[in-house]
């Protein structure tokens, strides 16, 4: 299984073994870290491992108590939840693959120590270790919103569109709000987030992250060459009930873009 597989198979784990993961697998998921192309370049960040073993306590919500959380420190800027939600579903998708389970909470219960690290803020923890009843699922278990509800264009999506949003629409949410909605359009996909508490959350921004994750992989994967690109056209558009975030661009390298509009380092949200 690589990791766009794991995109169809990945399941929020929440009861663990306790059970050690040896220090070489931890060292090889930080290694994995480090390889990561951030969704936008400027933001530093940092992980840390929390071994539960050693702090003999919970941390995050009650109810989850997991051998090992991974904690994701950044700077504190504009997009930083977003960065830090593409590179710890980066992270969630290849411990899939290495057979250990994970799941995302937030950092309410972690000690007021742990809450900086070298300048930097805790943005959220993740669960992982063994999991007792598996780290998988059959693809259709996942309770997603079908493509159709979550899609509008006048136009029928082109089959490498199609592929990236199956992707995307199986991206976790917190309390799996799904807040994304796509516009297709002259062969780009719109990104918006459509209105409610889900939009104004503080984890909001943590979730695109996620499905921006998802939506990457799945074009790495595919040999699809794509930018994710914040245009001001269509950020002067209101669509009902709902946000512009960003588009999707096949890639053109001749295109007359700025050095601000190119790649993964967009503008503002």
């Amino acid at each position: 299984m690589n990791t766009y597989e794991a995109i169809f198979t990945r399941k929020s784990v929440r009861s663990y073994q306790m059970e050690a993961i040896p220090a070489e697998v931890l060292d090889e998921i930080i290694e994995y870290y480090i390889g990561i192309r951030s969704i936008f370049a400027g933001i530093e960040t940092e992980v840390a491992v929390l071994d539960n073993h050693v702090h003999s306590r919970r941390y995050g919500i009650p109810g989850i108590r997991a051998p090992y959380y991974l904690a994701i420190y950044s700077e504190r800027k504009d997009r930083a939840m977003m960065n830090a939600g593409y590179i710890m579903e980066q992270i969630s998708l290849y411990l899939t693959t290495r057979g250990i389970g994970s799941c995302f909470f937030g950092s309410a219960m972690v000690p007021r120590a742990l809450r900086e690290k070298n300048g930097k803020q805790l943005i959220i923890l993740m669960a992982f270790g063994k999991a007792k009843d598996g780290c998988s699922r059959e693809r259709g278990e996942a309770r997603r919103l079908p493509l159709e509800r979550i899609c509008a264009g006048k136009e029928q999506p082109k089959q490498w569109a199609i592929q990236l949003l199956e992707a995307a629409r199986m991206a976790p949410s917190s309390m799996n709000s799904q807040p994304w909605r796509f516009v297709i359009r002259d062969n780009r996909i719109h990104v918006f987030a459509v209105d409610g508490g889900s939009r104004r959350g503080k984890y909001r921004e943590f979730n695109f992250g996620v499905m921006f994750s998802h939506l990457m992989t799945a074009a790495e994967e595919l040999w699809q060459d794509v930018d994710l690109i914040r245009l001001e056209d269509i950020s002067q558009k209101n669509f009902k009930n709902s946000e512009y975030v960003l588009s999707v661009i096949p890639s053109v390298r001749d295109r007359s873009l700025s050095s601000e509009e190119r790649g993964r380092n967009c503008t503002g949200i």
